[in-house]
């Protein structure tokens, strides 16, 4: 079971665990954990200290999120453990009849076709309407002063910073340049250690905090969000935003191993980890880098995943329930296709009756997962003018072949990648988890889970162990500290093993653990990130 001791460190790490008594913050990047922390010093609870930490990191990680993309939160309050869906829909006037018209085969991942409606801002004001204690335009103002007076850029952060203008520049198009415009310096990318400021995403941080996150949704600014789209292609429209609140769910979960494994449930894919952990649940694990081991936790993966592109949409045009994706004769019959060699994945017939993630915790036993994002970097590209707001491009996850269970159309939400997690035992809060990168988030999500619960692992030596990532087909990747022999092993069994060196692509996480007898809490961070934990 879960190990809170802070010596040992079974694989290379610059990172020691951090416990703390009263508060904690751990994301990202170290500014917007401070941001956070600093709302519980005044006084504000883990709600405010996420929300106030999520508007930050729309400043100060850029390419990871932004007040255009979606979020989702899993919020322990009280006892119980809280669903927060803000994901959007795709416009009305976004049809599977509109896109192919416009010649594309596929979601295309820039420009406005792949734009659904942001569900961020929604998202901060309802958590802080429901659960917070300040008032929320104190949330805001951190992040308000960080883009109007600058920050230092982190290094991960410019390095992602980098990719993202050869990218846009090899997809360059009229709908991209206010993206050139907003976030360069002088025609660049910034640098490490340079200095950026983003007086307009400033102005707009001010609105959103004068209004509740309103304007965006009812008010100047959906009317400024209208115009743009009608002037440059958009299909978004102001009836699309006024139309849009994030909404609360009942998480989903299983036990693995006596502890409760929580997820928001579709259209979030954080059923994939759930189906996942149930199926390795009938294998006994006593080595974690072992052939064995990596091999059934791939295999497992394969065959959830194909499920979850099969089955997981928008809950209301889903085919097949959770409950019959998560049946135990069902998940029987799928671990019994795990051999020791490795094999295509195919979805079954159950017989049917998508960043920048944060963890924090406070004194009162209130804990908040969190998780937000553009999905691919900055998103679709599209910025509205003089505002700092880039769109997401989470539609570029629908499907455009007729009949397909995510098939794009209007009004509908598509398959989404971004997953927050949470842990209990009972009536317990263990705490929140959570591991951020498109696919490699359910992938993350188990490997934590089997690392705290099945290895012994404490929460920063579960985040500084190598991973491993299917990669579709037999295409599997490993991190480049795993041993070579672990490699020829797995390509023994049939993998098809490529040696990661980017550890960017292999997700980043954040764990925050209260121990269940103390009391402390017990946090670890991502060291492939540039990661931060703040306490109080």
């Amino acid at each position: 079971m879960f190990d809170f001791s802070a010596h040992q460190y079974p694989y290379a790490s610059q990172r020691q665990a951090v416990f703390a008594r009263r508060g904690m913050v751990a994301t990202s990047q170290p500014l917007a954990a401070e941001v956070g922390i600093s709302m519980l010093r005044r006084g504000g609870n883990a709600i405010d200290a996420a929300i106030a930490t999520a508007a930050a990191l729309t400043v100060v990680e850029p390419t990871g999120c932004g007040i255009g993309g979606d979020a989702f939160a899993l919020v322990w309050v009280k006892g119980r453990l809280y669903g927060l869906d803000g994901s959007g829909y795709a416009p009305a006037q976004l049809s599977r009849e509109a896109v192919v018209s416009a010649g594309h085969a596929q979601m295309p991942i820039y420009g406005w076709t792949p734009v659904t409606v942001p569900g961020c801002p929604s998202a901060w004001a309802e958590l802080s309407a429901r659960f917070g204690r300040l008032p929320f335009a104190e949330l805001l103002q951190p992040a308000f002063e960080l883009a109007r007076e600058g920050f230092p850029v982190s290094p991960v952060v410019a390095h992602q910073w980098q990719i993202a203008l050869q990218e846009f520049t090899a997809h360059r198009s009229p709908a991209l340049e206010a993206w050139f415009e907003t976030f360069l310096i002088n025609g660049r990318a910034p640098k490490a250690g340079e200095l950026f400021r983003n007086p307009a995403q400033a102005q707009t941080l001010a609105e959103l905090a004068a209004s509740n996150c309103e304007s965006f949704y009812r008010g100047a600014l959906a009317e400024r969000l209208d115009a743009h789209a009608r002037a440059t292609g958009g299909y978004l429209r102001a009836t699309d935003l006024n139309d849009y609140r994030a909404r609360w769910v009942e998480p989903i979960s299983v036990n693995y191993r006596g502890v409760d494994v929580w997820e928001i449930p579709p259209s979030g894919q954080g059923l994939i980890a759930l189906m996942t952990l149930k199926m390795l649940e009938g294998f006994e694990f006593d080595q974690r880098d072992s052939a064995q081991t990596w091999h059934r936790q791939l295999e497992a993966m394969k065959l959830a995943y194909a499920d979850g592109f099969q089955h997981i949409t928008d809950p209301e045009h889903m085919r097949v329930a959770v409950e019959a994706l998560l049946s135990p004769a069902y998940l029987e019959q799928r671990r019994a296709l795990i051999g020791d060699t490795a094999r295509e994945p195919q979805y079954g017939d159950p017989q049917a009756s998508g960043t920048v993630y944060l963890a924090t915790a406070d004194d009162d036993g209130n804990m908040v997962s969190f998780i937000q994002s553009n999905y691919h970097g900055f998103g679709s590209g599209v910025v509205l003018p003089n505002s700092g707001i880039a769109l997401q491009n989470r539609g570029a996850e629908f499907r455009l072949d007729q009949g397909h269970v995510n098939s794009l159309e209007p009004g509908k939400k598509t398959f989404h990648t971004i997953i927050p997690g949470f842990l209990s035992r009972g009536d317990t809060p263990l705490g929140p988890f959570g591991v951020m990168g498109g696919y490699m988030q359910p992938q993350g999500h188990v490997q934590m889970v089997m690392n705290l619960v099945d290895f012994g692992l404490n929460p920063q030596a579960a985040l500084d162990a190598p991973r491993w990532q299917w990669l579709g087909g037999q295409q599997v990747g490993i991190e480049q500290a795993a041993s070579r022999d672990l490699a020829m092993a797995l390509s023994r069994r049939g993998h098809a093993v490529q040696i990661a060196h980017d550890l960017t692509d292999y997700g980043r996480g954040q764990i925050i653990l209260r121990d269940p007898h103390s009391g402390v809490l017990c946090g670890g961070c991502e060291p492939r990130a540039d990661s931060h934990i703040a306490v109080c």
